[in-house]
């Protein structure tokens, strides 16, 4: 009999009286804990004049409160032999510390510390302005992030998904302490956030001192739903970019449905035929694809008889109608119009005839895989738990899994031909100038 849900141990989930939702996950043999805080806050809520505040924010939750001092929060888990780290994506902000089992208090201690009371005084805000104009200045040095920034920009005109997590160049040099501390105070709190615990512990202990620690935080957070609805695009967005480096870069972009769309889990196994990897079920993988897969449509198509260096899609599911994307670096000599028009033929053929059965039946094996292995050790099962708890629910992700091993070629077909429509194309490309982009 096929498994219905995923594998994955069982937790204890409550909520606190001032809103945050707590999960629970003991894993008795592990010598680690892995404690992870998720807003449901992101770049979606930013608007221009404050696009990248939620990245920003990130820094600054490290940079000091009423117990913490600047550097504190570091030194307090890499002396305890632990690890830290924080990432900001469009719909979600998440971070995190693992630790061994002994010392679980001390990431407690530090959440709860800075949930709702982050001092983001005006001389570090200011300090770490200048870390982040650089982080935004080592990023523009890689064409890739500048043809995937232009992409989105030129897809969306109205929604907040057109400008990237790191913020525009512009309001990094403008932004006030004020207006960020505005930010901050406006919509981290109890209400967007969700605290997972996964690891070694004792449940009821491990409750209890949650409930100590996280109770007394006041009801807070601004709702984040984002009311902007972009428009439907009624005809190919194309931009061409140049500038330091010796490859050529590809990127399109088609209107993608979002998380909750009935579309999306065909859409989910579309992607996995066209890059090879099994989206939020890829064993192994975290938020980033983890390796290219010889047997994948696009690489068999422009990888294979040397066309392109890479070649990969992408379709992660967001809160709104985001991008299905496909990227490829061209081989020497080969041009981007070739590129284009190899990438154009291998659509065309899945829009006529779908994929074979024995292709859909593979992705499924690629899913059951990927699901077997999802929650291997802490820091993955709090990540996976914290994942879908801030999407949707933990039980989405068991609906999602259901759904995927459900779908047909006849689906994957439909699904390509509703999203590879011409007049839904956004295309950049990247022409190097011969220099050094990344001296």
């Amino acid at each position: 009999m096929l498994r219905r849900r995923v594998p994955r141990p069982a937790t204890r989930r409550f909520a606190l009286d001032n809103g945050l939702p707590v999960v629970l996950a003991p894993i008795p043999a592990s010598p680690t804990v892995s404690v992870w805080v998720w807003y449901r806050v992101g770049s979606k809520n930013e608007w221009p004049g404050v696009t990248g505040a939620s990245h920003w924010v990130e820094h600054m939750l490290f940079e000091g409160s009423p117990r913490y001092g600047k550097g504190e929060i570091d030194r307090a888990i890499v002396s305890v032999g632990g690890e830290l780290n924080a990432f900001t994506d469009t719909d979600f902000t998440a971070y995190f510390s693992t630790v061994p089992r002994e010392h679980l208090s001390v990431p407690l201690d530090i959440e709860s510390d800075r949930m709702t009371r982050a001092l983001l005084r005006d001389e570090e805000v200011a300090r770490e302005r200048t870390v982040i104009h650089s982080e935004r200045e080592g990023n523009e040095n890689w064409p890739e992030f500048r043809v995937e920034e232009e992409l989105y920009q030129l897809a969306f005109r109205v929604h907040p998904y057109r400008w990237d997590a790191l913020g525009r160049r512009e309001d990094i040099e403008r932004m006030t302490a004020e207006e960020l501390r505005g930010y901050y105070q406006r919509f981290y709190g109890t209400r967007n956030a969700v605290l997972v615990v996964a690891g070694g512990f004792d449940p009821a202990a491990t409750e209890a001192e949650v409930r100590r620690r996280f109770s007394p935080l006041p009801v807070s957070g601004d709702d984040v739903t984002v009311k902007d609805v972009e428009p439907p695009q009624v005809g190919e967005r194309r931009a061409s970019l140049a500038g330091p480096g010796t490859t050529p870069y590809l990127q399109l972009g088609w209107r993608a449905p979002a998380l909750t769309d009935a579309a999306t889990p065909a859409a989910t196994v579309l992607d996995t035929l066209l890059d090879g990897e099994a989206g939020m079920f890829s064993a192994g993988a975290g938020r980033r694809r983890s390796a290219e897969h010889p047997n994948s449509r696009l690489y068999r198509a422009l990888v294979d008889p040397g066309l392109a260096v890479r070649a990969s899609s992408e379709f992660r599911p967001k809160f709104y109608p985001s991008l299905f994307t496909i990227q490829a670096l061209a081989a020497k000599g080969v041009s981007l119009e070739r590129l284009d028009r190899e990438v154009g033929r291998v659509l065309e053929r899945l829009c006529r005839t779908g994929p074979t059965r024995a292709e859909v039946d593979e992705v499924r094996t690629k899913v059951r895989r990927g699901a077997a292995l999802a929650y291997e050790g802490a820091s993955r099962t709090a990540f996976r738990l914290g994942y879908f708890s801030v999407l949707k629910g933990p039980e989405y992700e068991d609906e999602v899994y259901r759904s995927v091993l459900a779908v047909t070629p006849g689906q994957v077909r439909d699904v390509a031909r509703s999203v590879f429509r011409p007049e839904h194309r956004v295309v950049v490309g990247y022409e190097p100038t011969g220099e050094n982009d990344r001296a």
